[in-house]
């Protein structure tokens, strides 16, 4: 139990630095996408001068991400293997599988989208033209 609850920790570390990532290193239209229409208005204009910067740190970003991305399959990987030396049965693969995967995603709902995004102002700090949009209220 010890070894899920340390995966699944490490799947919610990975998945923090995967959001950190991809917002400072790779800002792109998608990810406005999400956004309320007033803040999409707001970076617009960072959003047409992307293609027109470095692509240096673009590519930096990407390469880290695709790394994060292995490594969370890996957790996975990891998580079976470890089974195998303890001679897991299929309930209890079953069950460490779900645990490590609704534990990521109960901390991504619950920390990352309605604390990371509504209370702390994230978003707005690292696009600091969108401060005063009325759609993070």
């Amino acid at each position: 139990m010890k070894t899920t609850l340390l995966l699944t920790l490490c799947n919610i570390i990975l998945l923090c630095m995967m959001i950190l990532t991809a917002t400072v290193f790779m800002p792109y239209r998608g990810l406005a996408k999400n956004f309320p229409k007033d803040v999409q208005e707001a970076l617009k204009p960072r959003l047409d001068e992307i293609y027109r910067q470095p692509q240096a740190q673009r590519i930096f970003g990407g390469i880290l991400i695709i790394i994060m991305c292995l490594l969370f399959v890996g957790v996975f990987i990891f998580g079976g293997v470890d089974g195998m030396r303890h001679d897991f049965t299929y309930s209890q693969y079953l069950l460490r599988f779900l645990i490590i995967a609704f534990g990521t995603k109960a901390f991504d709902i619950i920390a990352l989208d309605y604390l990371l995004l509504t209370k702390t102002y994230f978003s707005p700090h690292f696009f600091p033209e969108t401060k005063d949009c009325a759609g993070w209220q």
